[in-house]
């Protein structure tokens, strides 16, 4: 049985920003399976970070527990503007997941908005047979024909490629890994799309991965470096002996492990 006390002493990890980027990744996800209010309330709160890839996979986190009541958090994030695009889209897709139809409108309002990040996520959902219940099967289409992970990574918009990323993180397949090093490698490619080839990386955890993501733990580009960094730690833990990534229980109720 978790306590409140253990969910608070989670939450504080997470807020905090002289942790470790990994603790409080561990912890987020840790949030993320505990669910509830007092979850979605630690988890919201860290939204004043400023670190892009902690905001963006807190938005990922809530709409995977798609809990209606972290609706009007995601609606502030998608509609501040001083938020970054990346936050911004995830926010979008997150409330998608939920499928609320209150939210319908609100996105179809801000697939026209002018950052083009935020305008696809919500064009996304809004092409979707709607809702609960229902997933959209990007994998069949994407990875069809072999070579087509790494054809998928060159083409379409930022949005499109940084899905395609995330979709081959899932498989866990190390036949993606060139493309996705080589998409991590690419000084001009987005941001959001390199963020996201990293986190896949971590995920399959093969030894070219460690190359790959030790070769940019020190880049110009916050968002690629902080997010490395996690995938190593991702890396650490799939090739460990530790039973699951979302261990902030684990961590507090064995401080020496």
């Amino acid at each position: 049985m978790v306590t409140e006390q253990e969910v608070e002493a989670v939450g504080q990890t997470l807020v905090d920003p002289q942790q470790p980027l990994q603790a409080r990744f561990r912890a987020l996800f840790t949030l993320r399976g505990l669910g509830g209010p007092v979850a979605i309330a630690w988890i919201s709160r860290a939204f004043d970070d400023d670190s892009a890839l902690l905001k963006h996979e807190l938005a990922y986190c809530l709409g995977q527990m798609q809990d209606r009541r972290a609706i009007p958090m995601l609606l502030d994030v998608l509609r501040d503007t001083r938020q970054e695009p990346m936050v911004r889209h995830e926010a979008g897709e997150a409330l998608g997941a939920i499928g609320d139809p209150e939210v319908l409108e609100i996105l179809k309002q801000y697939s026209t908005d002018p950052v083009v990040e935020s305008t696809q996520s919500p064009s996304v959902f809004l092409e979707l047979p709607l809702w609960p219940g229902r997933c959209w099967d990007i994998t069949t289409t994407w990875t069809q024909g072999g070579s087509a992970e790494g054809a998928g990574l060159r083409c379409g918009s930022a949005l499109f490629r940084h899905e395609i990323g995330y979709v081959l993180g899932q498989m866990q397949q190390e036949a993606a890994v060139p493309q996705l090093a080589a998409a991590l490698a690419r000084p001009t490619e987005s941001p959001m799309v390199r963020h996201e080839c990293a986190e896949a990386l971590g995920a399959i955890a093969r030894p070219a991965c460690l190359a790959a993501l030790r070769a940019h733990v020190a880049d110009p580009e916050r968002v690629v470096r902080e997010s490395c960094e996690v995938a190593l730690d991702m890396y650490a833990h799939e090739t460990g002996s530790t039973f699951q990534y979302a261990d902030g229980l684990e961590r507090l109720r064995s401080p020496l492990s």
